[in-house]
């Protein structure tokens, strides 16, 4: 079995701060990279950000710089988005995704959460 389950979503207000995580299993688990992606309605899916299980390499996106925020948890299976200072611009829904290596692109990665909404207001 392989599975990524996203949860911590949302409704909150512009400069809030919010955490959403991914627990994988599986063969999801069993590949060296994990990513987050966001899919804003009328946009193309958009990197977020991403980290290797070993070593804990990363790979920042825009959206990411400066204000969000990607870590991992081996022993817990689970990796966190965490965002600050929220903004309108930033709801979407929040997928994670695995894959064989930290790529930017959503088609290099090979399976992927069901995501969780996150919306900001004002």
């Amino acid at each position: 079995q392989a599975q990524l389950v996203e949860s911590g979503g949302g409704w909150v207000q512009s400069g809030a701060s919010l955490t959403v995580s991914c627990v994988a299993s599986g063969r999801a688990r069993g590949l060296a990279a994990m990513a987050w992606f966001r899919h804003a309605p009328g946009k193309e899916r958009e990197f977020v950000a991403a980290i290797r299980w070993i070593g804990g390499r990363t790979l920042i996106g825009d959206p990411a710089k400066d204000r969000f925020t990607i870590s991992r948890d081996n022993a817990r299976n689970t990796v966190w988005l965490q965002m600050r200072n929220l903004k309108p611009e930033d709801t979407a829904v929040y997928y994670c995704a695995a894959g064989s290596y930290m790529r930017r692109a959503p088609s290099e990665y090979d399976y992927w959460g069901q995501g969780t909404q996150v919306t900001i207001s004002s």
